[in-house]
């Protein structure tokens, strides 16, 4: 099949954050799985004037791609509903969108773009019902995994480099718990952005996972621990993976034996020293731990069985449709005086507070939160005030 992916090269379209794990993932599996792939940048919004030139160069790309299947991960309003018609319309094309942070998300973006889809998949097997509540059954539970050309044979501990790595964003609640082992007498060694070390090319992260002895996950994300892909990288990489439990973590993984789990503080320092004095212990669940992620956890495995539920959902859904002309949507989209006159206000007011990077920030934050609340739906089309003020934010 022709797939056009809809999502960004790197996170948060901005190369200084690195690769994004959907690029680096995603694309190559979709090769592997014999599938032809092209990439419209849709993360790197000042790569285009506005939001209209970024839905028009998505729209180009259908039409000049001509692919049996779009594959969008949303940020939050930059692919308008509109021009989600308007590809569905055509009726050669499967719409599938994968969402990412739904235990968050699912409330403020995947809910009102749902609709616009003809197949959804997250990572969220408990937001499940919710979806399905509001009358959304095009939806499938799928998962992170490891990337296969990644796949390595874990080495001994004996022959690892670090004997405790971590890589990630650096941000606060990750800071302190590096500080505290670091009080503790362990040093951890850290890569990402933020980290004196920087952000690690993707070619460079299974190479550092498999060079040590314990790769630390801290699974937080806005108040509830999640399953991320770093998950099943690091035992994909032939690393062993210590990392604080997450929902329904126990249908990936046996704790203990394939992967080890922390509670705290004190429980990760203990788990920490026992492994690194127990090297044989580590090495038999580093194995475990690889193992399984070969049989089960790869981006191939993930994106068989999508493929096909999205083939199987279309159908289901499709209908005679009506789509907006994109040059209406288009006029709508325009910055006008009173918004501009608006926006700028706002942003001189978060200045004031915050400082002109972090006020301009506040500003598209504060509209934004205002506007899935108050519009919702109406947020993510062309007319939405949040991606007409703000449409590089």
């Amino acid at each position: 099949m022709k797939i056009l992916c809809a999502f960004g090269q790197y996170n948060y379209g901005d190369v200084k954050r690195g690769e994004s794990p959907e690029f680096s993932a995603f694309l190559p599996a979709l090769r592997n799985l014999g599938h032809e792939v092209r990439l419209v940048e849709t993360w790197n919004r000042r790569a285009y004037l506005d939001l209209a030139s970024l839905n028009r160069a998505l729209l180009d790309a259908v039409e000049d791609f001509r692919p049996d299947v779009l594959l969008s991960v949303q940020m939050n309003y930059e692919i308008w509903l509109e021009t989600l018609e308007l590809i569905r319309a055509r009726g050669d094309v499967i719409t599938l969108s994968w969402a990412t942070d739904d235990s968050w998300k699912y409330r403020e973006v995947s809910r009102f773009i749902a609709g616009s889809y003809d197949a959804m998949a997250t990572t969220y097997d408990h937001v499940v019902p919710r979806y399905r509540s509001d009358g959304f059954d095009h939806v499938l539970a799928t998962q992170w995994a490891a990337i296969s050309d990644h796949l390595q044979e874990p080495l001994p501990a004996q022959n690892c480099r670090y004997p405790v790595s971590f890589i990630g964003t650096s941000h606060g609640s990750r800071i302190q718990r590096v500080e505290a082992l670091r009080a503790r007498g362990i040093k951890v060694v850290c890569f990402g952005h933020g980290w004196p070390n920087g952000p690690v090319a993707a070619e460079d992260m299974p190479r550092i996972i498999r060079e040590s002895c314990i790769s630390l996950n801290f699974a937080n994300s806005q108040g509830e621990n999640q399953i991320k892909a770093r998950l099943f990288e690091v035992p994909g990489a032939g690393g062993f993976l210590l990392t604080e439990p997450a929902r329904s973590l126990e249908k990936y993984y046996r704790a203990d034996q394939e992967i080890a789990v922390f509670a705290d503080l004190d429980d990760l320092v203990a788990k920490i020293n026992h492994y690194l004095a127990h090297p044989q212990e580590r090495d038999r669940i580093a194995q475990a731990g690889f193992q399984r992620t070969r049989q089960e956890h790869t981006y191939e495995h993930r994106f068989i069985q999508l493929l096909r539920f999205a083939r199987t959902s279309a159908p289901a859904r499709s209908h005679a449709r009506s789509a907006m002309p994109f040059q209406e949507a288009a006029v709508r989209h325009r910055l006008t005086p009173p918004l501009r006159l608006l926006r700028n206000i706002l942003m001189r007011l978060g200045g004031l507070v915050f400082g002109k990077e972090k006020g301009a920030k506040a500003a598209r934050r504060l509209v934004y939160e205002l506007s899935w609340r108050l519009v919702g739906r109406h947020t993510f089309t062309a007319s939405g005030w949040p991606g007409r003020m703000f449409p590089h934010d």
